[in-house]
């Protein structure tokens, strides 16, 4: 059953969405994309968000992640205003996101954006270091080596969208979101990916939430949100 998206914060509440609201201001006309949604992401719960081109999936996942604000309404994490906890702060600390465009370093190799993206979040493995970390991360989603130590401009777009997503998953983050992971990926690797994504919210309590046009991806996710006309509702996959 599909129901207007207006979820109840609970005790594993993380990330609130309350009368949200975001209008584009152009030349001519304001356009509004989002209308009054009221949403709770939870711990633990792997989220996908559906919706055709132009409903407005990357303006959610950008207020979510913080990235922009609200024209109104508020996002809150744990409770706090991302206002008062501030914007870059979030992102630095809570919120990792796996962009379409994959804004990789262009000058640095695969394993030096993941690196690089660990020092700059303090994340420190609980075994090994840093580097090892991050090759592991690399060959679990299919880069060998030879390729993790390759400028990322020498890499396929399915590989550079691979470091992507090993860069944020790399941060240990409470909350990952990801925009389109698996667009550029073979059927196999990107079922890999998914499971990926189901296994950081169930061992490691994560929220995990992906913009996407896949039917199939959604089916594997815990909830499903579709966006259409600025509204948000929700389905509950079995």
């Amino acid at each position: 059953m599909t129901t207007t998206a207006t979820q109840a914060s609970g005790p594993a509440a993380l990330l609130r969405l309350a009368g949200v609201s975001h209008v584009y201001a152009g030349q001519r006309r304001r356009t509004t994309v989002l209308k009054d949604i009221n949403y709770t992401f939870q711990r633990g719960t792997f989220y996908t968000v559906l919706g055709p081109s132009g409903s407005g999936k990357t303006t959610l996942l950008s207020l979510a992640s913080g990235l922009d604000a609200p024209t109104r309404g508020t996002v809150s994490f744990n409770g706090r205003n991302l206002a008062e906890i501030g914007l870059g702060r979030y992102r630095n600390r809570h919120a990792a996101t796996v962009f379409q465009q994959y804004n990789l370093l262009t000058y640095m190799t695969a394993l030096q954006n993941v690196t690089t993206a660990m020092e700059i979040t303090g994340v420190k493995p609980a075994q090994g270091s840093r580097r090892a970390r991050a090759l592991e991360l690399l060959a679990r989603l299919g880069l060998d080596r030879a390729e993790a130590t390759r400028n990322v401009q020498q890499l396929s777009g399915g590989q550079q969208q691979r470091v992507a997503i090993a860069r944020a998953l790399a941060c240990d983050v409470d909350i990952l979101f990801a925009d389109e992971p698996t667009g550029n990926l073979d059927e196999d690797t990107a079922q890999g990916i998914v499971d990926t994504f189901r296994d950081l919210a169930r061992t490691r309590n994560t929220c995990v939430v992906v913009v996407t046009h896949s039917q199939q991806l959604a089916t594997r996710s815990d909830r499903v949100l579709t966006l259409r006309k600025g509204k948000l509702t929700e389905q509950l996959n079995a």
